[in-house]
């Protein structure tokens, strides 16, 4: 649940709407059924046409004896007229090194190459337009228009998901960035038993996911903005 919700993030006044930002640090604070647990901060960087996302999750107060480490995300590829382009997604927990996940993007042969506990496998199912877990929230900020209707290949660090969102009216949300109106793109379901995925994005602020949502067997697990630093 935490590395799809760390999947899916103080915007300088001056930027506007759909610019895509070179630098940016985002901190969300991170609740579990309306607690606060810990802390997710996200960076982005770019170089030429090259980018680097990353972001890292910690637990904070009493839970922090239970879960002392920290889990890392970690996206790379190129910014195209499309959008983001992952070339490869790494998934790491500083408290257990060995269970580091890589998923290795080949664009040519539309292929995966997985590696994970010293096992390596292949995955020839790559389709045009796929993100990886932590680059598909933010290519709502890259994307040259925002679809309607989502649909979406996303690369974990062990295996591959289809998913398919439905924008709407996602309303006012109050953030440090003060009250903003934004949309909501929630995942389509047909089992009531799948994992439920809502995320709201501010247009006005080029599409920034403010509010992250997960819902699973019963728990609810939230990222809400609290700090943004945006370059652009």
């Amino acid at each position: 649940m935490f590395r799809l919700l760390l999947l899916f993030a103080a915007l300088t006044t001056g930027l506007p709407a759909l610019a895509a930002p070179s630098q940016m640090t985002l901190v969300y604070t991170l609740y579990r059924n309306g607690q606060k647990l810990g802390e997710v901060t996200d960076t982005y960087t770019q170089q030429d046409r090259r980018y680097t996302l990353t972001s890292e999750t910690q637990a904070s107060g009493p839970l922090r004896l239970l879960w002392p480490g920290s889990i890392r995300l970690e996206s790379t590829g190129t910014v195209t007229a499309q959008g983001l382009k992952p070339a490869q997604f790494r998934h790491a927990r500083s408290d257990a090194p060995e269970k580091l996940a890589v998923a290795r993007l080949d664009w040519a042969q539309h292929s995966i190459a997985y590696s994970y506990k010293g096992q390596s496998w292949q995955v020839a199912e790559l389709k045009a337009g796929a993100q990886d877990q932590l680059s598909q929230v933010y290519q709502f900020m890259f994307a040259p228009r925002l679809p309607t209707d989502y649909a979406v290949q996303v690369v974990s660090g062990r295996n591959l998901n289809d998913y398919r969102y439905a924008r709407q009216p996602g309303g006012t949300l109050d953030t440090p960035l003060g009250a903003l109106e934004t949309l909501r793109y929630q995942r389509i379901v047909t089992d009531p038993d799948a994992k439920r995925i809502t995320v709201w994005i501010a247009p006005a602020r080029g599409n920034l996911p403010v509010h992250i949502q997960v819902i699973e067997d019963g728990v609810t697990v939230e990222q809400r903005l609290t700090r943004a630093r945006v370059e652009g």
